[in-house]
């Protein structure tokens, strides 16, 4: 069994957070958010081998949303923690004052970066507990900038990381694990990210971006699974630092048979709010939220029920579902709290596809 895993979230944010989903579940609603996935921009200065956002041509690319437009989806939308993605968000010029607004309405706001930008633009941002540098290292030196399609990022990034630490700002990383990183690269990467100090890291395989320019990066399913069962049985007694739920961590190791929560993450970007999740492009938008909510057809979506779910396992389909389950069952959530994700016998059963 795994021991001493950490979570690293917070504990002001952990218990906002569920706080909100309390009382979510007294009121009986049955989908709400956790999580606002905001891409105010597409543009990007990487061209990342496992990403298609950069795909649209340059009149879709030169579009913003503008900081009122953000504010509005904030409110429209109303969970507790916002992610700002895009494309590379530190290229919108108003991305300081979106930034501020998030918090002055006590959101935990995730600014999702590269780190290109990030050492030169951070004297426009002030540490708060509720900001947080979301920097992308995707493995190793040699792997992060093969999969960016770029030497020298990584350095780059870590430094920003280092002068953001200094500088008493939360920073995380976000990993995307692809095809062929060993278990013990992986393990010796989070040895390394833990050594920087951060607050914690995200990790999850890469989803297939239908319009990503390499389609043989992407891990499947089984092999993702036994990928992450060797990472923790390596990570025994390594006190990893994790931004999920244990239970997420579980799924990962395929000891959960989830079906995904795409209403817990919601995505708003320059189309509009994006059915059904952040990663599923080409299903058409919403007007708004609410529309999105109660006119999605979210049965048709999910792995079991639709051919581009098939594979994925990522953190933003999964980690609500997660963390829905660890409330509706405590002891179970403390029970792998305690003993880390099982890392022998069989793996829970799939789901049945289900294709409609």
């Amino acid at each position: 069994m795994i021991h001493q895993r950490k979570i690293g979230i917070p504990l002001r944010q952990s218990l906002a957070i569920l706080r909100y989903i309390l009382k979510h579940r007294l009121r009986g609603v049955k989908r709400y958010p956790l999580v606002l996935m905001l891409e105010p921009l597409f543009r990007c200065n990487l061209a990342c081998a496992g990403c298609g956002k950069i795909d649209y041509p340059e009149e879709i690319l030169d579009r913003r949303l503008s900081p009122a437009e953000c504010m509005a989806a904030v409110d429209e939308c109303g969970a507790p923690v916002v992610s700002i993605a895009g494309g590379e968000p530190l290229i919108h010029k108003d991305m300081p004052e979106i930034v501020r607004g998030v918090i002055r309405r006590k959101k935990f706001v995730y600014l999702c970066t590269n780190a290109l930008l990030l050492s030169r633009r951070m004297d426009d941002y002030a540490p708060s507990p509720y900001l947080t540098f979301s920097v992308h290292l995707d493995g190793s030196r040699s792997w992060h900038d093969r999969s960016v399609c770029r030497e020298g990022v990584f350095d780059e990034a870590v430094a920003a990381i280092q002068k953001a630490l200094q500088r008493r700002f939360r920073v995380t990383v976000n990993c995307t694990l692809f095809d062929g990183q060993s278990a013990h690269e992986v393990a010796s990467f989070i040895d390394n990210v833990m050594a920087l100090g951060v607050e914690g890291i995200t990790i999850s395989p890469g989803f297939s971006y239908q319009h990503a320019p390499q389609q043989d990066i992407f891990i499947q399913r089984q092999a993702s699974k036994q990928l992450f069962r060797d990472v923790f049985r390596l990570g025994n007694k390594r006190a990893w630092r994790f931004n999920h739920s244990t239970l997420f961590l579980n799924f990962l190791a395929g000891n959960e048979t989830y079906r995904c929560t795409p209403w817990g993450n919601p995505t708003r970007n320059v189309f509009g709010w994006q059915r059904p999740c952040y990663l599923l492009v080409d299903e058409g938008y919403a007007p708004t939220f609410k529309a999105l909510m109660e006119e999605t057809d979210w049965a048709r979506y999910g792995t079991g029920n639709h051919p581009k779910c098939a594979n994925c396992m990522a953190h933003c389909g999964y980690e609500a579902t997660a963390v829905n389950d660890a409330i509706g069952h405590p002891l179970k959530g403390l029970r792998v709290s305690l003993r880390g994700p099982k890392v022998e016998g069989p793996f829970a059963p799939e789901l049945p596809m289900d294709y409609r």
